[in-house]
């Protein structure tokens, strides 16, 4: 059995799409009470968090637990909530580099053992216009995002390139994902449907 510790569309739809067919398990994990020292770290220890809330329930599968955070100038950011304050984010990355970082971490139930690790992709933003960002922003599609953007939606047009993994963007890395699995002693393919 595999449970998915997320209630992420986005996270769900490529497992699916990969051959998976997760239960899906949110972990109720309270992100805000989580700090850090450096943006992968806290996307690690959410990730952490969240697989461990949800298998402390469980006496068997594996649970996968992700937490995305974008890192700019060297600070973390994720669901922006407010139309405000995805508006001021996306003036500020308007045109730069940043860097979406997502923990991963794999628990596997009945050995007790776990494995994680980060997976980082690199974005490039383009230069939306404040009329678009504000259709953008009234869509609601990015106000539950971290960083406040998709590359699968309307964000999509917004962002001019990725240097890495797509599926990192999207919440969860297949191959890194594969090799915490192998970590553990488990072979993805083994759970294919």
């Amino acid at each position: 059995m595999i449970v998915l510790a997320s209630a992420s569309p986005a996270r769900l739809a490529l497992l699916r799409n990969a051959g998976l067919d997760p239960k899906v398990i949110v972990s109720g994990v309270d992100e805000d009470a989580y700090t850090a020292y450096s943006p992968a770290a806290l996307a690690l220890e959410l990730a952490r968090a969240k697989a461990r809330a949800v298998a402390a329930d469980l006496d068997e599968g594996l649970v996968i637990g992700c937490d995305s955070i974008l890192e700019l100038d060297g600070r973390p950011y994720g669901k922006p909530g407010t139309p405000e304050e995805t508006l001021k984010r996306w003036r500020m990355m308007r045109g730069r580099t940043g860097r979406l970082v997502t923990g991963h971490c794999v628990i596997d139930v009945a050995a007790g053992k776990e494995a994680a690790e980060t997976g980082t992709t690199v974005i490039r933003f383009g230069r939306p216009t404040d009329a678009e960002l504000e259709a953008y922003i009234d869509s609601g599609e990015p106000l539950q995002l971290a960083g406040g953007f998709s590359i699968e939606g309307k964000g999509g047009w917004f962002v001019e390139g990725i240097e890495g993994d797509h599926g990192n963007v999207l919440g969860i890395s297949l191959p890194l994902t594969r090799a915490l699995f192998e970590e553990l002693g488990h072979s993805v393919t083994g759970y294919w449907r």
